[in-house]
């Protein structure tokens, strides 16, 4: 049953007023609307969902050749690509359609397309080693301080066990995620609006390559720390940038794969962060430079910045950035470089044009962030997302990414095998990141957590509770067993913590407030990065390793149960039915969490075969319940 038989008369006029209204989609029976307002909200995101479905191909013809004729398309190949792109555009899938439209080489690289989605034009794969290379040069921005602390904390008079250095010793080490929270991320829009993506990356990493050789000259504490608080300008907007950058760059096909490659190859370079501590610890002081082993460690990460500022303009704008400009025409100049064929240059541009204009008539909450706020359905995205993204610290990830050196060393390690070991957590790190592109899809964001929170919890108890093995009796069994918790714990993260929060907080969002809630979602993971980097080694001192890694396995517990009650899955999902079931109310949500909880207890640990599991998205009642109750702004 259509919704429009749902609408109150007030209702019926408002969409009688705008002939832009649009069509919506059938939805389930019994759904209903309760306002005015929330049909528009609806009617905005369905039409975000695909703007040209409503067309048939000859008014898809008619509005490419109006494109054309607006934005100064005037050659004949580009004017036939259009008008074939925007039959496409409605459906990439059905290129069939254009079987007697286009010529057989066209039609063979429409096929390809689906058929062998990896084979793109090269000048596409040199934007994805940018992005990589810029993923790895934020990996390394975080690890290179692992090792050198073992040395600059001592020659910067912060490491006499008291109080003071301790805290000195977290402040330093925070200090880029400091910058980050409260300046760095906030910079992501007028640097975007400003210089365009590739300036942006350009001036984000020529930040990250001087902040790090700045740290390799300082000789006292608070230089270091202005030092490494420069650096935050560069790892902020560029955390943000680069995945934008990727997915307005790829194609559909492979666009999710790519954006998840961030992660990856951060957890490559924070690989690398450790590979340059152990390279660089035996080097000698030479030429009266005292400690120059630390200082080359904290200078090497300026290496894959620098071969990004050598390389980035080789790579095309993104054709996304050029439209928000209003330069069409240079936009699909830019896509054609992407793309083998000029009509799936045209297909992107056109479409990318109709979302941007779909974009630009939602405007029913003038303020964007308040939108965040006061909607409902906005409102339990960021709920969610903000879950994610400040479990991805509280789960204790960081405490071993920037401190495992001192944790080894704590533990009766020599400071040699303690960057050995490092650089274990490191590949390992990088490898259990790898099989992500397959489970994050596969099992689902909400499975995957389920599943991984417990179990780093246990992780982080055994690593806790194994520095009460006796040292000085059994050190085999000592060492062996904290090294054997945090390489475990550093196979479960990698799965499930590590890639989920920024691929849940970049889709759980409508895209007419996305770019609004994914700079919340950095800004959240930054600051909880530096609070998790300050408090470490007081924590440490004042709990003991014991009662510090008892900590965060409690907030893992925390992080279960945070997800089981209040996080949506979101896998597999379109931007329509993202609205329905974060429409469902929180309340009922967290009814079913608890739900499934009793169900695994007794399917489980009872062995009840005949348990039934709860449903909650595919009943009608519950769908009509949302409706009525959410979405009020």
């Amino acid at each position: 049953m259509n919704v429009n038989d749902h609408i109150d008369g007030s209702s019926r006029k408002s969409e009688e007023k705008d002939p832009d209204y649009g069509h919506i989609p059938e939805r389930p029976r019994n759904f209903s609307i309760a306002s005015a307002a929330d049909r528009m909200r609806y009617n905005a995101n369905a039409r975000l969902q695909n703007p040209l479905e409503e067309f048939s191909e000859d008014d898809l013809e008619q509005m490419a050749l109006d494109f054309c004729k607006d934005h100064a398309v005037s050659e004949e190949s580009d004017i036939r690509a259009f008008r074939l792109g925007a039959i496409l555009a409605k459906n990439p899938a059905h290129y069939e359609k254009l079987r007697n439209l286009a010529s057989a080489e066209e039609m063979d690289i429409l096929e390809k397309e689906f058929k062998h989605r990896w084979s793109q034009p090269w000048l596409l794969y040199l934007v994805i080693i940018l992005c990589s290379t810029c993923a790895a040069v934020q990996g390394m921005d975080e690890t290179v301080v692992n090792g050198a602390q073992l040395f600059y904390t001592g020659q910067l008079g912060i490491n006499n066990g008291d109080e003071r250095s301790t805290w000195l010793t977290g402040l330093v080490n925070s200090a880029p995620y400091l910058c980050c929270a409260f300046i760095g991320c906030w910079l992501t829009v007028p640097y975007n609006h400003i210089f365009g993506r590739r300036g942006t990356i350009f001036i984000t990493c020529l930040f990250s390559a001087l902040a790090c050789f700045w740290q390799g000259f300082v000789n006292t504490w608070w230089h270091m720390f202005i030092a490494r608080f420069a650096l935050g300008l560069g790892i902020g907007p560029k955390s943000a940038t680069v995945p934008i950058y990727a997915a307005e760059c790829s194609p559909p096909a492979i666009r999710g794969a790519l954006v998840m490659q961030w992660q990856m190859w951060t957890a490559f370079g924070i690989m690398v962060g450790y590979a340059a501590d152990l390279a660089f610890y035996n080097v000698p002081d030479k030429h009266n430079i005292v400690g120059l082993n630390w200082r080359l460690m904290m200078a090497s990460a300026m290496l894959p910045a620098v071969i990004v500022c050598c390389f980035v303009f080789m790579c095309p704008e993104s054709p996304r950035w050029y439209m928000s400009k209003g330069r069409h025409f240079k936009a699909y100049e830019s896509m054609c470089r992407l793309r083998y064929d000029k009509i799936q240059a045209a297909r992107d541009i056109f479409y990318m044009n109709q979302l941007l204009e779909a974009e630009a008539q939602v405007a029913i909450g003038q303020n964007k962030m308040l939108e965040l706020v006061r909607v409902p359905r906005n409102r339990r995205a960021m709920l969610a997302s903000e879950i994610v993204m400040f479990m991805q610290q509280f789960c204790g990830v960081n405490v071993i990414a920037y401190y495992s050196s001192s944790i080894f060393v704590e533990s009766g390690f020599s400071e040699l095998s303690a960057l050995g070991a490092s650089m274990g957590f490191g590949v390992i790190n990088f490898l259990f990141a790898l099989p992500a592109v397959y489970t994050i899809d596969t099992f689902g964001r909400r499975n995957l957590l389920l599943t991984t929170f417990p179990l780093m919890a246990i992780c982080m108890l055994f690593t806790g509770f194994s520095f009460w093995i006796p040292l000085d009796t059994n050190r085999s069994a000592h060492v062996g067993c904290i090294a054997l918790g945090i390489y475990l714990f550093g196979m479960v993260y990698s799965p499930g913590e590590g890639p989920v929060p920024f691929t849940y907080s970049a889709e759980a969002y409508p895209l007419y407030v996305r770019e609004y809630g994914m700079g919340l979602a950095t800004a959240t993971t930054w600051f909880f990065n530096f609070v998790l980097s300050i408090t470490w080694p007081s924590l440490l001192a004042a709990f003991t390793p014991q009662g510090a890694f008892s900590w965060y396995a409690g907030w893992n517990i925390v992080g279960f149960f945070l997800v089981l009650f209040f996080l949506v899955e979101t896998k597999g999902k379109t931007l329509e039915e993202l609205d329905m079931v974060f429409s469902v109310p929180t309340h009922k949500h967290a009814a079913y969490g608890v739900q499934q909880l009793f169900y695994w207890f007794r399917r489980y640990l009872l062995f009840q075969r005949g348990a039934k599991a709860p449903q909650l998205y595919d009943e009608t009642e519950m769908i009509a319940e949302a409706a009525e109750i959410g979405h009020k702004a």
